[in-house]
């Protein structure tokens, strides 16, 4: 069966300073832009204590739509890049998105 969705939504949260290096291993699987937005994380000393790595508070959320075409070649480059083993450390995940308003079809096109 078809997937219904031809976008998603990559979300990615890493520290603070970050999102050039998420923009940079996006762009380099396709994606033409982001959103960054500032954020605090809650985790604290009991992530540190649970996963063994420091935890930095401040963090920066790259939100990125994309082709569902480009979304596992996209998300493996932020693994690679800024991914939790790099100084990023970043999470990703992605969401499809039912409806796009606002894409020329020439950008839909080349995604």
């Amino acid at each position: 069966m078809k997937n219904q969705f031809t976008h998603d939504v990559i979300f990615c949260i890493v520290n603070s300073g970050f999102s050039e290096a998420v923009m940079d291993a996006a762009k380099k699987g396709g994606a033409r832009g982001g959103t960054v937005i500032n954020a605090r994380g809650t985790a604290g000393k009991e992530a540190e204590k649970f996963f063994g790595i420091s935890v930095q508070e401040e963090k920066e959320i790259v939100m990125i739509l994309v082709s569902s075409e480009s979304k596992d070649k996209i998300l493996q480059n932020l693994y690679d890049d800024v991914g939790l083993n790099t100084a990023g450390q970043g999470i990703a995940f992605s969401l499809p998105v039912d409806g796009v308003v606002g894409l020329s079809s020439a950008a839909v096109d080349k995604q």
